[in-house]
This record gives C-alpha cells, sequence and structure tokens, in this order.
C-alpha cells in the first residue's frame, strides 16, 4: 500500500456532492425549524401551557408516517426521526417554563 488515495469514480464524486448538498440543507431545515419552536416554548410558558403536547405529537406521528409512505421511505425511520426531534424540543419547551 503506497498510501496515496485513489482517484474517486466521476459518478461516485458527483453522488457524493449530492449528499453533501442534502446534508447542508437537512442542518439549515432543522436550524429552522428550532428557531420557530423555540418561540412555541416561549409562548406556551407565557400561556402556562405543559412542554408536551401529546395529542399534537400523535397527529404529526401519523401525518409524517403516511408522507414517507407516499414518498418511500421506512415510516419506521420516520417515526424514529421525528421522535428524536420532538424529544429534544420537549426538553427546550422544558428548559424554557423552568426559567419562568
Amino acid at each position: 500500500m503506497t498510501g496515496e488515495p485513489k482517484p474517486v469514480p466521476a459518478e461516485l464524486a458527483r453522488m457524493r456532492g449530492s449528499i453533501d448538498n442534502l446534508d447542508a440543507a437537512v442542518i439549515h431545515i432543522m436550524a429552522e425549524r428550532f428557531k420557530i419552536t423555540q418561540q412555541v416554548g416561549e409562548l406556551k410558558a407565557e400561556l402556562g401551557l405543559p412542554p408536551s403536547d401529546p395529542t399534537r405529537e400523535q397527529v404529526q406521528i401519523d401525518r409524517l408516517r403516511a408522507l414517507a409512505e407516499e414518498s418511500h421511505l421506512d415510516p419506521e425511520f420516520a417515526q424514529k426521526l421525528l421522535a428524536f426531534i420532538v424529544s429534544e424540543v420537549v426538553r427546550h419547551h422544558t428548559e424554557i417554563s423552568g426559567q419562568r
């Protein structure tokens, strides 16, 4: 082994570039989402509402599972991803409500 990197085929490099662009878009979209959920948390705290809304969360799970199926994405994966996001949002909302 010479330690020199092998050249990457052009098609693979193109695909990796597309993946990198999509990853960047996901990060930017998530940042925007969390800006809005931060505002939601502040409003909930002002109104004395609980950090979590299980009814809303279930509606979102059902909606995103259906969107995943329509997009040929594993609905279980979509649900796990949403659960992770919601757990972070609820954690932020809990912190905000504790500050008031």
